[in-house]
């Protein structure tokens, strides 16, 4: 799987300054499966656009997104809803999550679409992340950390080719930021899926690539 961007920039960013952007105002970039991509770039620049487009929620662009050979222009919405729930997980850089459900019944309602994981499985991946003695309460009394955590288990719950992973670790301390790093990283190998990781910058974990916007 792989995604190439032609030409590509969103209408916000066009009135951006974007000179020497390794993917605006390029002719073309790809991202390829089985490969890691960090993304860094101070806000405004356009990192969570470029997820947006590429996951088919914004339309709002110049250029051309191909998926694989396919000009992303032609997708109906059913193409769009296969490829989320078998091609492609997302870790919103805004969780996503509802506050009045419990955290663990927030990971479910996506797994029982797709059946992916057992619930054993999700309770192995809370112990690793820390955060299994919060799966039965509500999420809005957890803390952004902890629903960072939770979302991250939520996206991994699923089939994927890609994971994009939207400033996933802001909130959550070192350590915990690691554990997560690696446990996203195994169920990407498990899978062969890329990876696209999104930061503001000074990420002390190693990448195949850097992408600056």
């Amino acid at each position: 799987m792989t995604f190439r961007l032609e030409n590509l920039i969103p209408l916000p960013m066009v009135e951006v300054p974007t000179k020497d952007s390794a993917v605006w105002e390029v002719d073309s970039y790809i991202f390829s499966r089985g490969k890691e991509y960090l993304v860094e770039a101070p806000s405004g620049k356009g990192k969570t656009s470029l997820l947006s487009v590429m996951y088919g929620l914004r339309k709002d662009y110049t250029g051309t997104l191909f998926i694989d050979d396919t000009d992303a222009a032609f997708y109906s919405s059913r193409d769009w809803s296969y490829m989320r729930k078998h091609h492609v997980s997302y870790i919103f850089q805004g969780l996503e999550l509802f506050d009045d459900m419990t955290a663990l019944d927030n990971i479910l309602l996506k797994n029982q679409v797709t059946k992916f994981k057992t619930e054993k499985q999700i309770r192995e991946m809370a112990e690793r992340l820390d955060v299994a003695k919060f799966l039965h309460r509500k999420c809005r009394i957890l803390s952004f950390g902890q629903k960072q955590r939770i979302a991250i288990i939520r996206a991994l719950s699923q089939p994927f080719g890609f994971l994009f992973a939207d400033e996933c670790f802001s909130h959550i301390d070192k350590k915990n930021a690691a554990d997560a790093l690696e446990l996203i990283r195994e169920e990407c190998k498990k899978q062969d899926a890329g990876m696209i990781l999104t930061s503001l910058g000074n990420n002390e974990h190693s990448f195949d690539l850097r992408v600056n916007l």
